[in-house]
């Protein structure tokens, strides 16, 4: 587990607008770790981990593409029932909320990455440090 920069990119809801961003990413070099896309009526909210964030925000930037950089948690783990549940279970006896969180784990992968954003970042690192 370690506290990582996710970036959230702000793109217009239309065919393409995806597809290009990812592309300048490839282009650059900028591995996209784990990805979420959570559509409006007119944009589109895009939260990713990717292995050169300070790049990534520059490269976005010089595109006109509205980046927002947090942290968040990464948690590599199991890709099984319940994994999710044990996780969200330690934080809530801890009182930790947590305020979204997405997977990447390829099909039939036995481990993945866990991004979560929640409301005491050190509190849930220490919660999850040995998870």
């Amino acid at each position: 587990m370690k506290i990582v920069k996710q970036l959230s990119v702000f793109l217009e809801n239309r065919p393409g607008t995806l597809a290009k961003m990812c592309h300048e990413l490839a282009r650059a070099k900028i591995n996209i770790l784990a990805l979420s896309v959570s559509d409006a009526v007119d944009h589109a909210v895009v939260r990713m981990v990717v292995d050169q964030p300070d790049k990534a925000l520059h490269l976005l930037g010089e595109h006109g593409v509205l980046a927002i950089e947090r942290e968040v948690l990464m948690l590599e783990g199991r890709n099984r029932p319940g994994e999710l549940a044990t996780i969200a279970r330690k934080l809530a006896r801890h009182k930790v909320n947590i305020e979204y969180a997405y997977t990447a784990t390829p099909p039939g992968a036995e481990a993945g990455v866990m991004i979560l954003r929640v409301a005491d970042m050190k509190r849930a690192a220490k919660v999850l440090a040995n998870h």
